[in-house]
């Protein structure tokens, strides 16, 4: 059945890009409410953004979304793979600002919390999105691929040319409690190359050696090093299941990325949506809702990191 959390959670940081202090509600929904953005610092009437595919726009190195009115929030992607990977469908998450907190850089604070609190079942069945035939968007060097399958499968690689990341690719059905497993705790990553360049942008505002990985060359300049040896690769698997949430309802497909970033997987899902006969929506029993991310998660699958 549909699931909502349980109670209020409350999260305070930074906005990874603004710097600026941010803070993140999430709060209980009923059957069919979606997931929801809500600005609380604007005017009546112009705070709900619906976290769909429909209202992202073009935005560097972040997901974006905004309304009809011109509200937006931003650096939604990682909250939206923790409500994904934990298997919540209802949801409105109430921002200050217009950027979601980076806390870690990584899923596993949204993940913790949202274990912790527990979830309500609704009186409602999930629906799920079914892939039918295969669609694709290229962009240069870069792909992204969706294929029928019968759970969420994600396959991403990724090549870059610090010895620090390398080639990476890593194959990951999606189902049961993988996401919170195997990817949940990756963080966001950069090139030190690259931060000169972000901050000359007005982007990386926020960003710290605690909230973000920095490689220069072959080294892992954050304190620590890296959680896993192909974290990167975990991270960009991450961002795409965050992106694929967007659509509105769990995938049941294939998903391939390479070189693909949070552009290329909403144009997809564009193209998906506008392709005749590509998808359909379905209502999942009992077998299919026990393959969905975040069926039958527990506390116990919560990787321990500092």
């Amino acid at each position: 059945m549909q699931t909502t959390i349980k109670h209020d959670i409350t999260f305070e940081g930074v906005g990874l890009h603004s710097g600026a202090p941010a803070k993140l509600v999430i709060r209980p929904a009923g059957v069919d409410a979606g997931l929801m953005f809500r600005r609380v610092d604007c005017a009546a009437g112009t705070t709900d953004i619906p976290a769909l595919w429909d209202h992202v726009i073009q935005s560097p190195l972040c997901t974006r979304l905004v309304n009809a009115a011109g509200t937006e929030v931003s650096t939604v992607e990682h909250v939206m793979a923790a409500l994904m990977g934990c298997g919540v469908q209802n949801a409105v998450l109430e921002v200050d600002g217009p950027e979601v907190p980076i806390l870690d850089g990584s899923s596993i604070p949204f993940v913790r919390a949202i274990l912790k609190t527990g979830f309500t079942r609704l009186d409602a069945p999930v629906r799920a999105l079914k892939v039918l035939k295969p669609v694709e968007v290229r962009r240069g060097e870069a792909v992204a691929r969706l294929s029928p399958h019968k759970t969420l499968l994600i396959d991403f690689a990724i090549d870059f040319e610090d010895a620090a990341i390398g080639v990476q690719r890593k194959r990951l059905n999606m189902s049961n409690g993988s996401f919170v497993r195997e990817l949940s705790d990756s963080r966001t990553f950069c090139r030190k190359a690259d931060i000169d360049e972000m901050l000359a942008n007005g982007l990386a505002r926020g960003g710290t050696m605690d909230n973000a990985v920095v490689v220069d060359g072959d080294k892992v300049l954050s304190p620590g090093g890296l959680r896993h040896q192909d974290e990167a690769v975990r991270h960009k698997m991450l961002d795409a299941l965050g992106d694929l949430a967007l659509a509105g309802a769990p995938i049941l497909g294939h998903y391939e990325g390479s070189r693909a970033g949070h552009a290329l997987t909403n144009e997809l899902l564009r193209v998906l949506f506008a392709t005749p006969g590509a998808v359909e929506w379905v209502t999942c029993d009992a077998a299919m809702e026990a393959e969905l991310p975040g069926a039958g998660v527990h506390w116990g699958e919560v990787p321990q990191v500092a």
